[in-house]
């Protein structure tokens, strides 16, 4: 017998018993069949506290094991965003890098363009000077060429 049907007996033996006048609602039961039944709870409750049990360890295993499991989820979480901040960390470090390194190749060709420029305008300069200088002396050959008599007279003098 299962503790439901026990405590199902003993309502009923309630319900049949007979009440005493008077007394506030107390009533006769035989004493042998409430022991019958005393003695079932106490057969059948050792079997329904270990089923209790059971359930309450497996539940604390259920709840242990799904713990550890959410333990786990968290950490793998926590590394995988330690690893894309690191990641982001590395990009963002390169995209500074990159950014320094073109302002120095923008800097340096800059720089270089002016020697270019300055070389050239330097170069150009010193072309014009020559240049002029051999055509003063075209015309002053020219010049002597044109008036000989000037530039004998001028040899004489």
């Amino acid at each position: 017998m299962t503790v439901d049907v026990i405590l199902e007996q003993l309502d009923e033996m309630i319900d049949k018993a007979l009440r005493l006048p008077l007394s506030g609602g107390k009533c006769l039961l035989p004493a042998d069949q409430l022991r019958d039944c005393i003695d079932g709870l106490r057969a059948n409750l050792p079997n329904e506290f270990k089923q209790a049990k059971a359930i309450v360890n497996d539940r604390a295993e259920i709840i242990a094991t799904a713990r550890k499991e959410a333990e786990g989820i968290v950490r793998a979480a926590e590394e995988r965003a330690r690893r894309l901040v690191q990641e982001e960390e590395i990009v963002r470090q390169a995209q500074e890098k990159s950014t320094e390194m073109l302002a120095q190749a923008q800097q340096k060709s800059r720089e270089m363009r002016r020697s270019a420029f300055d070389y050239s305008e330097d170069m150009l300069k010193r072309t014009e000077e020559a240049l002029a200088q051999r055509l003063t002396e075209v015309r002053t050959v020219r010049q002597s060429l044109r008036n000989p008599q000037a530039a004998i007279q001028g040899n004489e003098e």
